[in-house]
């Protein structure tokens, strides 16, 4: 059988349309054929039809799955085999996975952050409770509805109380980019892997970037265990810092003691935060990017309104310029006046490279017409006093340990000189 619009499972299910291909099936829209139900149909892809480890793996999904009933779980209903190929039958849910908020928002405001944290932490604590582990835990698995929802979905790798290894010795199950420490290094999977993932889900959410990268898998995988982790944005509160952190503790025994706690505080953090204990116009430890940030456009802005205090701040900068305006009789000439004494830093790197080079053929001219002794003093005066008058800012000590090294200035990336 090869899945396909029209196909009908087990004489129940007929499949509509394919929403998503995986590594090991195909995600379609089903529709009851009998009461006209619809649901989402994970079926193996046709090239696995028959092998036992897919087919063992989609039944250990199953079994996995289909008793955990949960308000943060997409329930699973159904499961069989048709022509060599397995499917499981689940809730449909209206929404898009985090990941793809991620591509299209870059982060996600503290407030939404911590709903999500939160209610993805419960439906792990369920899982937990149950004996299963989910063993892969990440952006693309949890879907949000748009009434702000979070559905946890994809047990395709967990594992189960009791269950057997389906997996060689040494090998390891899950994504490098969201992967445990320990689980990098072979050990067993535990519900502290899961609060692991999610916690390198939340520093990306606020940091806009994943902790841990490298060139290939095995190298994100291991950056996991012998890579510090890198400091968060200086805007995330220190409350909210302390949980992340914790949650990406190397040792499994440092991180919260399940994920029923990270649950707990990060609602805790989101009941501080809306009845105001932080200040959200701190400079340090701001609850939202700082103003200038939003004045750029910048997406410290979240939909939900998180940015009303800071865009407040903007607004009375604004009227305060107005104000300065109206008094001098006109437009505010300090910003024109302003950008004239400060060029870009383009502008700056260009003059400094064009001075370097007329320093080095003013040099050259006077080595090639005169003894060298006698210039040397001659030459120390052309490199130390630019064109326009003053010392010249020569590179700083630690200039060749800063090569390469990439700022992270909101959305853009700029090398560091």
């Amino acid at each position: 059988m090869t899945p396909r619009a029209g196909v009908v499972l087990d004489g129940r299910y007929e499949l509509t349309q394919r929403l998503a291909i995986g590594g090991m099936g195909e995600v379609w829209t089903a529709v009851e054929v009998e009461s006209g139900q619809r649901y989402a149909a994970k079926v193996m892809r046709p090239e696995f039809a028959g092998e036992k480890l897919f087919l063992d793996r989609i039944a250990a999904e199953a079994r996995n799955s289909r008793d955990l009933v949960h308000p943060g779980i997409a329930r699973t209903y159904d499961a069989g085999v048709v022509g060599g190929l397995g499917y499981l039958v689940m809730e449909l849910v209206e929404g898009e996975t985090l990941s793809t908020v991620l591509r299209r928002e870059g982060t996600l405001s503290p407030r939404t952050l911590l709903d999500v944290l939160a209610q993805t932490a419960d439906a792990l604590a369920a899982a937990h409770a149950a004996g299963v582990v989910h063993r892969d835990i990440k952006p693309g698995n949890l879907l949000m509805t748009a009434d702000g929802a979070v559905k946890l979905t994809d047990f395709g790798i967990s594992i189960g109380a009791n269950q057997a290894p389906m997996t060689d010795a040494g090998m390891v199950m899950g994504t490098a980019q969201y992967l445990p420490p320990e689980q990098a290094m072979g050990r067993p999977a535990t519900g502290a892997g899961d609060v692991y993932a999610l916690g390198i889900i939340a520093y990306e959410a606020l940091a806009g970037r994943r902790p841990f990268t490298g060139a290939t898998q095995v190298d994100i995988a291991f950056a996991h265990v012998t890579e510090p982790l890198p400091a968060l944005p200086a805007h995330v509160d220190p409350a909210l810092r302390a949980l992340v952190e914790q949650m990406l503790a190397k040792d499994p025994a440092d991180r919260p003691a399940s994920a029923a706690v990270v649950a707990e505080r990060a609602r805790a953090l989101r009941s501080d935060l809306d009845a105001g204990t932080w200040d959200p116009a701190r400079v340090r430890g701001a609850w939202r990017l700082p103003t200038l940030a939003l004045r750029r456009g910048g997406r410290g802005a979240a939909a939900d309104g998180s940015g009303d205090a800071n865009a407040s701040t903007a607004a009375r900068t604004s009227a305060a310029s107005a104000a300065s305006a109206s008094v001098s009789g006109g437009a505010d000439p300090a910003p024109r006046r302003s950008r004239r004494r400060a060029p870009s830093r383009e502008r700056q790197v260009a003059l400094a490279v064009g001075i370097v080079l007329a320093a080095m053929l003013v040099t050259l001219a006077i080595l090639t017409l005169a003894n060298l002794g006698s210039t040397a003093a001659l030459v120390a005066a052309v490199v130390m006093v630019p064109a326009g008058g003053g010392r010249a800012r020569l590179p700083h000590r630690g200039w060749q340990e800063e090569v390469g090294q990439t700022v992270d200035l909101g959305s853009r990336k700029v090398l560091s000189w």
